[in-house]
């Protein structure tokens, strides 16, 4: 079945069009991905093999959730970082200290539907001289389990990725969201959220907000593209 285009507000378009910090080409980029799109209803499912959940539950002995930001450099990054005005503009979470189990809300990498998937830290780092900022969070068992129960919920119920909640701030499914949203939404289904703020209006820097001290910690800095610094905190890390 052909997916449907998503259908942009106005103020949206306008400052697609207006925006000099996006190139030629990101439009390009931009305009060509948005037919993977969808706003009202789900077009990912299962989109996370059996396998990430093995290693999900696997990992319940570490007492951590980990949340990654990121700049990945992508158009879509710049596009976001058009409304968060931030360093990182993509936050995701893993329930491993080494990331194996990285997912997020992403666009698919041109690969897989937009929506829930899995990510490799390779794809959320294609600016030279970019980092990610690793931090984690500390879980009881019950709730990191609840918490994987909770993404392979959405893996079967289905997803989509909000794209215009940008603007809209809504979504028309539960299931549709961008990526602050899921990592806010699944947080506080589970009883593991650390602050209180309007699902539309969440962004990847507010998880790291100094008002939320002592309910992070820092666990690391990671380079993938040159210039790499000598020194510093580099993955795998240890619970």
């Amino acid at each position: 079945m052909k997916e449907i285009m998503i259908v942009l507000p106005g103020a949206l378009v306008f400052l697609l069009l207006s925006c000099s910090t996006l190139s030629p080409a990101d439009l390009g980029e931009l305009v060509l991905d948005l037919p993977r799109h969808n706003s009202s209803r789900y077009i990912t499912r299962l989109s996370l093999p059996p396998l990430y959940f093995v290693r999900a539950y696997a990992s319940l002995d570490d007492p951590h959730v980990y949340l990654v930001l990121s700049d990945t450099g992508s158009p879509a990054s710049k596009l976001i970082g058009l409304f968060t005005a931030a360093d990182y503009n993509h936050v995701s979470l893993a329930f491993d200290p080494a990331l194996e189990t990285l997912v997020s809300y992403n666009g698919g990498n041109g690969v897989s539907s937009p929506g829930l998937n899995a990510e490799r830290l390779e794809h959320l780092n294609r600016k030279p001289g970019a980092s990610l900022a690793v931090y984690r969070l500390s879980a009881a068992p019950a709730q990191k389990r609840a918490l994987i129960d909770r993404v392979r919920a959405i893996n079967l119920e289905g997803s989509s990725y909000n794209l215009a909640g940008l603007v809209t701030k809504k979504s028309k499914l539960p299931n549709i969201m961008f990526c602050s949203q899921f990592v806010y939404s699944v947080l506080e289904d589970v009883g593991m959220g650390y602050f209180a703020k309007g699902r539309g209006h969440v962004r990847p820097t507010d998880f790291i907000n100094p008002a939320w001290a002592g309910r992070l910690e820092f666990a690391g800095e990671i380079f993938l593209n040159p210039p790499r610094p000598v020194g510093g905190n580099f993955f795998p890390l240890h619970p």
